[in-house]
């Protein structure tokens, strides 16, 4: 059957097979993955993946890691729910639709370009007896609307079109639950586009050939907190015993342009605290009437206002018991507590 997959097309080849990943570790897996482009890094070389830069790919293919180690994945939870779900999506996907679904658990890659892989989640066997992919994801409720009017997040669109171009089909499936009934559920249609997995071939050749096979660091691209997250993550903490720096090679314009947007923030923020003072003023005989209550409804003969006055509540502790317990209970204070580091980019204009 294997064989038979990348045999439906017009184009005469088939997908090789990397290895058999059904027993493979986790620790394992990731090394294969190092060898190559996998469907979900291709956003980042694209400069639109909401999870990485291009250049966190470049470090993770090349093994350089970083000098500031993030703590486990804040986002941990979802993406184990995520992987959990994949069978039940694809049993709900085969429910709606009526076409059988079967898994293939190998890494895969394509004979042209050795470089691309593809671990897909299932395959679809169509009426016609050919093939095609199904790709499952999960989302919460509120990132429903990315799906909204026909729609699919543009980096899962690049990571099928990937696995299209690696196993040789016109056809790849999006599934996607978002609830936890079937009817909060959703799924899309991809079909091959030639054009745009030329482009796609090209960029990740580029990047595999004149970045990652000779070590040379791409430019940044993506999205700026990601990028400023790398430059930290790589850069390492603030040292300032540093002298200043003379910089070259930019523009003042740009400084130019900041101080203009810190102006017209500033006047925005201060805006805000006008408008925040007077909600605040509007609401003091209400809060009074609630008193200890949390909610409360307004009738005018109209309208039907429906009032909550929730507590938010945190446990902390004072900067003078976090250092009684520095002092008393080191290793204590050492095994829970964790030092972070942000720092503030300020721009101050003087005459040359």
């Amino acid at each position: 059957m294997l064989g038979g997959i990348g045999m439906n097309n017009k184009a005469e080849y088939t997908p090789e097979k990397v290895v058999d990943i059904s027993n493979l570790s986790r620790e394992d897996w990731l090394e294969y993955r190092k060898k190559g482009i996998g469907g979900s890094d291709v956003a980042a070389i694209m400069g639109t993946s909401p999870f990485a830069t291009i250049r966190d790919l470049f470090y993770n293919k090349t093994g350089v890691q970083p000098v500031i180690q993030e703590e486990e994945e804040s986002n941990w939870v979802a993406k184990e729910v995520g992987h959990r779900l994949e069978d039940l999506v694809a049993e709900i996907f085969s429910k709606k639709t009526g076409l059988e679904v079967f898994p293939v658990r190998v890494m895969f890659r394509h004979p042209l370009y050795p470089f691309m892989l593809a671990d897909v989640d299932f395959f679809v066997r169509m009426p016609d007896g050919k093939f095609a992919i199904l790709e499952c994801k999960t989302c919460n409720y509120n990132a429903k609307d990315k799906w909204a009017d026909e729609g699919i997040p543009a980096h899962y669109v690049l990571q099928v079109r990937h696995y299209l171009s690696v196993m040789n089909m016109q056809k790849a499936f999006i599934a996607c639950l978002y609830g936890n009934n079937e009817n909060e559920f959703v799924y899309r249609t991809i079909e091959r586009d030639l054009i745009e997995e030329e482009d796609i071939i090209d960029q990740e050749t580029y990047f595999w050939q004149e970045h990652v096979l000779k070590n040379v660091v791409p430019p940044h691209n993506g999205n700026s907190d990601l990028v400023l997250a790398n430059i930290r993550n790589y850069g390492g903490f603030a040292d300032k015993s540093i002298p200043e720096i003379v910089l070259s090679g930019l523009e003042s314009k740009n400084l130019e342009k900041y101080l203009t947007l810190s102006e017209e923030k500033s006047q925005l923020e201060k805006r805000k605290k006008e408008i925040e003072a007077e909600q605040r003023a509007i609401s003091v005989p209400f809060v009074e009437q609630l008193g200890q209550g949390c909610k409360a409804v307004l009738e005018d003969g109209t309208n039907r206002y429906r009032i909550t006055y929730n507590p938010t509540r945190r446990t902390s502790v004072g900067k003078d018991q976090m250092e009684k317990l520095k002092n008393q209970h080191p290793d204590i204070y050492e095994e829970y507590t964790k030092t972070t580091e942000s720092r503030t980019f300020r721009i101050k204009k003087e005459a040359a």
